[in-house]
């Protein structure tokens, strides 16, 4: 969808070297070369998606350096970057062609299993290594994940991919693209599911479809429309949890997403965009607490029904040619109905609206600035503003060194401000537990972040190496603490305390280093390395858990020719808490672990149709656990309760003209 040719002026010497370096949208909203990024961005282009095998879109960024992935069951996944993440992270924003998945019913987050887009689908990742507020607003504290999706009519024809493996893997997906044209339509249905891990209640099944079709209204206008549903259940809980307050059940989930788009070109130089998207999430998620002969029907769930509507316009123009600049804003209404979590609120319904824009000044041949801002308001507090300035010098044809400053403030998530659970005893009305107790006033916390970028280009072995040294300090980290019960006096205070989520007095700074360096060794091969480091200034020892001090990754990726090829990845990750867990008051770190994933593929042809065979495996090696529940492991402290499961699947894709 975007050409990978260099825009503007070059230095001397330059030429054609860094032609293949790909153009990114993601940074500041305008397109531009990596090397005049304000920002370390990570491309997984559709080439190295399909190779890993991957079924699932979460794992893929653990192919990115300094993402922090973990899993507490096949269903559920724990993505952040940097760690720091509650049970549900929403400190990255998390795009699908530009428009925002990212939930802010009760533990907000992105449901990444429900996410209504097909790995086929993908054209590429961008995933923006810092923050971005400046860009896409306050969920974009630590960064951006942008999936954009391939443009109807670019692989015409049907396909037809089924998959098998061991716990049950079940897989199906069927898309359809009409070709190119004036008028072009992409259909994609996809059916998933899976047993899980081995010894939990964790069968899982999602049902997905999208339809997309982009539209050529004029010379200078295009249109865009984008319909996508998904559907499907998942087990959690455990049967033996404290006061069954995670019991086994079954949790019913349906998302539904409009998008339009309108795109007018004036010239090369000047677009404007306007975006209109309405999403609506609905989950049922309820079971019965009965562990107690006094209580033995006490009603729990985390119902909700969450709807989005938003409107988006942005202007880019150029000043000169060596001045663009890009900005627009943003009004958005979200509600949620989801009242046993918020006692005594139906429907809470938040107002946001939004100003940015993005300036990129080419100063000198050599030099290139981008100077950013952004202005929120939401509707129950203070406007706030998130500056950004960049610097890029191209030191030499082959090296480009960057250095930059941003702040970002963290919208609080409902659950952290308003947040108030009573679990009653429907026979008595007494009141058992108030494990939430809700804090209006809690401050968005802020990050200022100053990084160091190098991108450097060796011609031995046509390698690119990408480094960033950052340092990034958060005020007002939001935490839980035990506050007094009293006067509600819940029956149960004695064994389950009522927590708050409030601001950390002290602040929170990482420093470290990350790179990754993407080299071709040797006659169609590929490695990938990514490897962070952080140093860790935490007071709190339970926060500074939920940050991995170090994680690695290596893949090898080979065509071998004949219309074989393999990718093998071996990953290790540093000890991880992952979030707090419901009751917030156990504390648990998953020891460091490796592990390793493999794909190998066979692309043929039988006269006009392209079959692809695959067998791919995940989680091989020793066993290890991931992101751990802290309330279920505290009841078994002499070995892991959620140990990963090794899972292989055989899949055959079917391409047909």
């Amino acid at each position: 969808m975007l050409a990978h040719a260099q825009e503007g002026i070059d230095p001397p010497g330059a030429g054609s070297y860094f032609e293949d370096l790909p153009i990114v949208l993601t940074p500041s909203r305008l397109p531009q070369p990596l090397r005049e990024a304000p920002a370390a961005v990570t491309v997984l282009d559709g080439d190295l998606i399909r190779a890993t095998g991957y079924r699932d879109i979460a794992r893929l960024l653990r192919l990115v350096p300094g993402m922090q992935v973990g899993q507490e069951r096949s269903g559920i996944n724990w993505v952040t970057y940097h760690g720091l993440g509650n049970d549900s992270p929403a400190d990255m924003q998390v795009l699908i062609d530009g428009r925002a998945v990212y939930s802010p019913g009760v533990l907000g987050g992105v449901d990444w299993l429900a996410l209504p887009v097909t790995v086929d689908e993908i054209d590429r990742i961008e995933i923006v290594r810092g923050t971005d507020a400046v860009a896409y607003g306050p969920n974009a504290f630590l960064g951006v994940i942008n999936i954009i999706t391939r443009q109807a009519g670019s692989a015409p024809g049907a396909s037809v991919d089924m998959g098998a493996g061991n716990e049950d893997i079940r897989d199906l997906r069927a898309g359809w693209d009409s070709g190119p044209g004036n008028h072009a339509v992409r259909l994609a249905a996809s059916t998933r599911s899976d047993d899980g891990y081995s010894g939990l209640h964790d069968r899982s099944r999602m049902n997905v479809f999208s339809l997309r079709s982009d539209h050529q209204i004029s010379d200078h206008d295009q249109a865009t429309l984008r319909i996508t549903a998904s559907d499907g259940n998942r087990e959690a809980g455990y049967a033996d949890s404290p006061f069954n307050n995670d019991g086994e059940r079954r949790i019913e989930t349906r998302n539904t997403s409009l998008q339009t788009q309108w795109r007018h070109i004036a010239s090369t130089d000047e677009e404007v965009l306007v975006n209109y998207f309405y999403n609506n999430i609905s989950a049922r998620d309820e079971w019965i607490a009965s562990s107690l002969p006094y209580f033995p029907y006490v009603p729990l769930n985390r119902n909700r029904d969450i709807e989005r509507n938003s409107v988006e316009a942005q202007h880019r123009l150029s000043f000169s040619d060596d001045v663009k600049a890009v900005w627009g804003g943003e009004a958005r209404r979200e509600t949620v109905e989801a009242p046993f979590v918020y006692y005594g609120r139906d429907r809470i319904a938040t107002d946001l609206y939004r100003l940015f824009g993005n300036m990129e000044w080419r100063f000198a041949p050599y030099w290139t600035t981008n100077l950013g801002a952004m202005a929120e308001k939401y509707s129950d507090d203070r406007a706030r503003y998130s500056p950004r300035a960049f610097v890029n010098w191209q030191a030499t044809p082959e090296t480009t060194l960057r250095a930059g400053y941003s702040r970002a403030w963290r919208d609080r998530n409902l659950l952290e401000r308003y947040g108030d659970v009573r679990v009653y005893d429907p026979a008595t009305g007494s009141l058992l537990a108030r494990p939430y107790v809700q804090n209006p006033d809690l401050a968005p916390p802020r990050i200022d972040s100053a990084e160091i970028g190098w991108l450097e280009r060796f011609k031995a072995g046509d390698t690119r190496l990408d480094v960033r040294l950052f340092n990034e300090r958060i005020t007002g980290f939001v935490a839980r603490r035990e506050v007094p019960t009293t006067p509600d006096n819940p029956l149960l205070a004695a064994y389950i305390t009522s927590k708050q989520y409030y601001n950390l007095d002290s602040p929170i700074t990482l420093r470290g280093l990350e790179y990754q360096l993407d080299t071709r060794p040797w006659t169609d091969g590929r490695i990938i390395l990514n490897h962070v480091m952080i140093d860790r200034h935490i007071d709190d020892p339970s926060i500074r858990t939920r940050v991995a001090p170090y994680s690695a990754s290596v893949s090898w990726i080979q065509d071998w020719r004949h219309g074989w090829s393999s990718m093998i990845t071996a990953l290790r990750m540093g000890p991880l808490a992952g979030g707090e867990g419901f009751f917030g008051q156990y504390s648990y770190e998953a020891p460091a672990y490796t592990t390793y994933d493999f794909s190998i593929q066979r692309r043929m042809r039988i006269g006009a149709q392209e079959i692809v065979f695959a067998l791919s495996g995940i989680n091989l090696g020793s066993s290890h656990q991931e992101i751990a529940d802290r309330s279920e492991q505290s009841l078994h402290p002499e070995a892991p309760v959620n140990p990963v499961s090794r899972m292989i699947h055989f899949s055959v894709g079917i391409d047909l003209p």
